[in-house]
């Protein structure tokens, strides 16, 4: 990431150990003024001439790393890793890992990320890449995306829209103007343009901001009251035309406000709560303008930079005391550039999290807590690069910058389109099959072609669901379950008619039926005894049943047809009866919670396929006498929380042992 986004809300440098050599001492110290253009020249100069050192190829990582040059950064992080990965400190694992995702070699990333995660088990970065979160529920595809005919060689990103107008800053040279060097990127310092916005979100020719806010350093970043009376904006730690330093020699940045007066903004101040030890900047209002959010590394901030809000009076410039946003927003990475929605939503960028590149945009709602969740934009608008400034024009369409590889110069400003997705809804209701009762409080899942999980809702007390926003032209598979019930699913194709509502009604099995556990009947071959693969499955429900309720005791009768003598038929009931005892033993169900497992024979047919019409029945008649029942003797009332899905099947050996 370069300094000038950098610089825009910090003014921290990475402190390392000194080096010998004039050349060496040289090249440490641009390198601590921030100067990377210059300090990597040097530091390559230095491995060409040999020295290879740990601390030098660092360096010369790093420069190239600070300055968002993320080819050369990871080709020298690579050498770094070949030869020091046991010294090195756990950061390098951080950002080599974002430097191999920007460049799209995302396994390997991972398995950076991975191990920065095993060395930093409280760095909030760390769990979320390890977890690989990516958060693309924005619902918004971001299209006609443009790079606007302003843009330049050098660095330009935009700011805030008012009106028909979008402030950008650029660091691009105006005539009559100061064209002092930054260190930095060899560039001149940024200032604050203004350019009118045509039918085509193009600008027009960019006006250099009237009045007292722009000097000879930086100032970017900016807001406006809605009255279009008050500015709040970014600039350098200059006053007196003198600019500060920190105690460490850095220059840090400041909120200042002004007035429009006239038509140029002047009667520039501080704001109160800045400080020469630390960067406060990216100024947003929320919608009532009772509340200014910024960007700082203030004393309590969770990373690099955080995210702020403080309560303000605009019109008796009043302030109250800085509150950082939290750990739901901030990480241990960097925040900025926040903007605030007419819809109260806050985007921002940040590279704290695992997203496409290096700075992503991210948005999360500001109503409520249930909103706090934070999603990733999409790789509709994030690149691979840095991409930050997101503004909205309106509500269709906005501007974001991004120093991507396709870009005129350093940052480039873009405009976009955006169209809100075909979108249906599914709906149903959850009834019990034996009854036609509606079933409350049932767990019904949302899952795509692939078999992920999408959502997971409870039936209200209605029995009925809702999933509010499925994609068209897609397949779904909806199931729905509850304790004690067998799981039932439909599958829903969407189609493209936007707005359309799918039914997909549930209908569950119970599984307790009076005194007995109801399955689906358990089949055996003729003149057999061993469990089939279909009678499998149907035990693993009562694996579930007897699972959920720990004081539950059964009893097993297993019963076959007519075919046989009596005798024989009993005694093969009972081996049924005895294997499927011991089945349930090998799922873990314990010996003193099945009673009994008694086979009875051809004594209980279901149908009249007894002796005298054995010739006269189908084979399926048959096979519905081969049956086994699972009465409950006692318990059922001790419940366990668990998933109520059925349990995956579970293959034992074919030969039971001593019962």
């Amino acid at each position: 990431m370069n300094k000038i986004k950098i610089l825009l809300i910090i003014g921290f440098c990475f402190a390392f150990s000194g080096m010998s050599g004039q050349s060496k001492i040289v090249a440490e110290r641009y390198f601590n003024e921030f100067a990377y253009v210059k300090s990597a020249q040097l530091y390559g100069d230095i491995v060409k001439k040999g020295d290879s050192s740990q601390v030098t190829l660092q360096r010369l990582a790093d420069s190239y790393y600070n300055n968002a040059d993320v080819t050369e950064a990871q080709f020298w992080y690579a050498l770094l890793f070949d030869k020091y990965k046991v010294q090195l400190d756990s950061e390098y694992y951080y950002k080599y890992g974002l430097t191999l995702n920007a460049l799209g070699e995302k396994e390997l990333a991972k398995e950076m990320f991975s191990q920065y995660a095993l060395l930093e088990k409280d760095d909030v970065r760390a769990k979320q890449v390890l977890l690989g979160l990516v958060e693309d529920e924005n619902n918004i595809t971001y299209n006609n995306i443009t790079n606007l005919d302003i843009n330049t060689s050098y660095s330009d990103f935009n700011g805030f829209v008012k009106d028909s107008s979008l402030f950008v800053f650029s660091t691009q040279p105006f005539s009559g103007k100061s064209k002092k060097i930054y260190k930095w990127n060899r560039q001149p310092f940024l200032n604050v343009y203004k350019g009118n916005i045509g039918e085509d979100t193009q600008l027009s020719e960019l006006d250099y901001l009237k009045g007292d806010v722009n000097t000879k350093y930086h100032e970017a970043t900016l807001v406006i009251s809605k009255d279009g009376k008050t500015m709040f904006f970014t600039r350098d730690n200059y006053h007196g035309k003198k600019l500060r330093k920190a105690k460490d020699k850095t220059t840090n940045l400041k909120l200042y406000r002004a007035d429009l007066e006239d038509g140029e903004w002047v009667n520039e101040r501080e704001l109160p709560f800045n400080s020469d030890e630390y960067s406060v900047g990216h100024p947003t209002l929320s919608l009532d303008e009772k509340e200014l959010y910024f960007v700082s590394d203030m004393p309590g901030a969770i990373g690099g930079t955080d995210l702020f809000k403080v309560i303000l009076d605009i019109d008796k410039n009043q302030y109250g005391i800085p509150k950082n946003l939290g750990s739901e927003i901030n990480t241990e990475g960097m925040e900025m550039f926040p903007f605030i929605s007419e819809d109260n939503t806050l985007y921002f960028s940040s590279n704290g999290r695992f997203g496409f590149g290096l700075l992503d945009i991210y948005k999360t709602g500001l109503n409520n807590k249930e909103e706090n969740k934070v999603y990733n934009l999409g790789e509709s608008i994030n690149s691979n690069m840095d991409d930050f400034a997101f503004t909205l024009k309106d509500e269709n369409s906005g501007y974001f910058s991004s120093n991507r590889t396709t870009g005129k110069g350093d940052d480039d400003v873009y405009s976009f389109g955006s169209t809100s997705p075909c979108l249906q809804s599914v709906v149903g209701v959850v009834t019990d099959s034996l009854s036609n009762s509606i079933l409350p409080e049932a767990t019904v899942k949302l899952i795509d072609a692939s078999g992920k999980v999408l959502k997971e809702v409870l039936s209200d007390v209605g029995g009925n669901y809702t999933f509010a926003k499925v994609a068209c032209d897609s397949e779904y598979t909806i199931i729905g379950s509850k304790l004690d019930y067998v799981s039932d699913q439909e599958t829903v194709v969407t189609n493209s008619e936007r707005g359309k509502v799918n039914q997909a009604d549930l209908v569950l099995k119970a599984l307790i039926v009076g005194n007995e556990i109801v399955i689906n009947p358990i089949f055996f071959d003729f003149d057999k005894y061993i469990v089939r693969d279909d009678a499998e499955y149907e035990l693993e429900k009562i694996v579930t049943v007897m699972n959920n309720h720990s004081d539950m005791i059964i009893k097993i009768e297993s019963h076959t047809d007519s075919r046989g003598s009596k005798s024989y038929n009993r005694s093969l009931s009972d081996k049924r009866a005895k294997f499927t005892q011991y089945y349930l033993y090998t799922r873990g169900i314990a010996k003193a919670r099945i009673e009994s497992a008694i086979g009875y024979g051809e004594d209980q047919l279901l149908n009249n396929c007894d002796d005298a019409n054995t010739n006269n029945c189908t084979e399926e008649e048959h096979q519905r006498n081969r049956r086994s029942k699972f009465i409950i003797v006692s318990g059922g009332t001790n419940v366990k929380a668990v998933d109520p899905s059925v349990a995956p099947l579970h293959k034992v050996d074919k030969k039971p042992g001593k019962n």
